[in-house]
């Protein structure tokens, strides 16, 4: 397994403020460095990219998760620092999770979805993608048939996030849209964890 810390400086991941001049986070936090976790997937100017085409695509959701699928299966079979990050966190989570409880891979928009459809798809579990409305969308694992859902009664479901400081968007959206459907998040995993707490 890699060093995802090595990847996020190798990639100007990790950015620090200037003297007198801290970033204020969407958590309301201030900080005197900032985590763009999604240049995982592979440099600053591709996540870029692929955050546009994830806007581009927000206008007819029910085509998005196979659109983002296609795009991060390219991606990992072409771009290394990707790979090897997405496998680092699949094999992390074999390790630590037993994954017959676990029905679903969620991810909530946009960033989460840099790595949680390529994540279901490894892992062979079907995706709920997360708007923040609280909408929700589920896939199966080859992203085939996406289907709007009203329940999912009883259902567990493991939700990866890119970067946590407080988890406020853990909080505000994405658990509340689980709740909905009568699911569980029953783990919750990210690929940076700034130790800030939780709300």
């Amino acid at each position: 397994m890699i060093d995802i810390i090595e990847y996020l400086f190798k990639t100007n991941a990790i950015k620090f403020c200037e003297e007198n001049k801290p970033f204020f986070l969407t958590s309301g936090y201030i900080s005197p460095y900032f985590s763009n976790t999604h240049f995982l997937y592979g440099n600053e100017k591709e996540a870029s990219e692929f955050l546009s085409f994830i806007d581009e695509c927000l206008s007819e959701k029910i085509t998005l998760p196979k659109k983002i699928f296609n795009k991060v299966l390219q991606q990992y079979k072409t771009n290394e620092i990707y790979k090897n990050s997405i496998d680092t966190m699949v094999e992390f989570i074999k390790q630590n999770v037993d994954l017959s409880t676990i029905d679903y891979i969620s991810g909530g928009e946009r960033r989460d979805w840099f790595f949680t459809n390529i994540i279901a798809y490894l892992l062979n579990k079907p995706h709920i993608t997360i708007f923040k409305d609280l909408s929700v969308l589920v896939s199966d694992s080859n992203f085939e048939n996406t289907e709007n859902v009203q329940s999912l009664s009883g259902k567990k479901a493991l939700h990866i996030v890119d970067l946590i400081t407080v988890a406020s968007s853990f909080s505000r959206f994405w658990n509340p849209a689980i709740k909905k459907l009568g699911a569980q998040i029953l783990y919750s995993f990210a690929f940076v964890d700034r130790n800030q707490g939780r709300c």
